[in-house]
């Protein structure tokens, strides 16, 4: 299936606005844009309670749901500076928190997403030095252990549709995998072994699931903690590009990891 860049940054909008409840137009407003917290029909499988704060950026602006005690305290502080996005900078984060503690909450995760540019895709002239196949859920059974914990997801093992895997003669040396968190659209998280790290194994995995997984009708997505250099690297490599930003807060009590992948290659 042929991809242009804008069919599939829509896609994302429209998923992004299924898990704010709003419109995609909204990502593109010239203002920011506050939302009730709730939960949202066809939003990712992982978001199953209302984020006390959940902020998106495509860049335009903010889109922001949360508890309506704190619309007041985010808008200030998101139109305190032009440059909005200081609010996931260091000193922006650290207000948010302050912001959040009455409220028994704290900032949960931040990670920079991104989509595949079907140009780049196209073009990766990376190679694997070792085979590669594609894998099915049939494959998966044995897989679910420690090193491939980024790749599939033990507690979700109904979502990891396809995977990709590169192998030195018999053994497993590199997996990509991709879950399907929304109904148009799937997670890739990768591990490569140690031993076999910086030899270009993650870049080609991911690229060759991307592949994959735009034939097939869907878009992948790719997500890291923006200081996760290696990992923003094996994205940019395979072929994607940044495409939003977000941060969420949950109570302290239930912190707990969301995107259920750290990528390791």
């Amino acid at each position: 299936m042929n991809w242009t860049k804008e069919e599939i940054r829509q896609i994302a909008l429209r998923q992004s606005a299924a898990d704010h409840g709003c419109s995609p137009e909204d990502f593109e407003a010239s203002e920011h844009r506050f939302f009730p917290a709730g939960i949202r029909g066809n939003a990712r499988v992982y978001l199953t309670e209302p984020a006390i704060l959940d902020v998106t950026t495509y860049g335009p602006n903010a889109v922001v749901t949360c508890d309506p005690a704190l619309t007041d305290g985010v808008r200030e502080l998101l139109e305190r500076d032009p440059e909005f996005w200081q609010l996931f900078a260091p000193e922006g984060t650290h207000d948010l928190d302050a912001l959040l503690a009455p409220f028994g909450a704290g900032l949960s995760f931040a990670v920079s997403s991104f989509l595949p540019d079907p140009e780049e895709i196209g073009r990766f002239s990376g190679t694997s030095p070792f085979r590669m196949r594609i894998l099915g859920p049939e494959d998966f059974a044995y897989l679910y252990r420690p090193e491939w914990s980024d790749a599939l997801c033990e507690k979700r093992r109904e979502l990891d549709r396809i995977g990709a895997g590169a192998y030195d003669g018999d053994v497993l040396v590199g997996l990509a995998g991709a879950s399907q968190d929304c109904p148009d659209m799937m997670q890739i998280g990768v591990n490569v072994l140690p031993a076999y790290r910086g030899l270009g194994i993650g870049a080609a995995l991911t690229n060759r699931l991307a592949r994959e997984i735009l034939d097939s009708g869907q878009v992948p997505f790719y997500s890291a903690v923006w200081a996760n250099v290696r990992s923003v690297g094996n994205a940019v490599r395979a072929g994607f590009r940044p495409a939003w930003a977000s941060l969420s807060a949950v109570r302290i009590p239930e912190r707990k990891e969301q995107t259920g992948k750290k990528e390791e290659y």
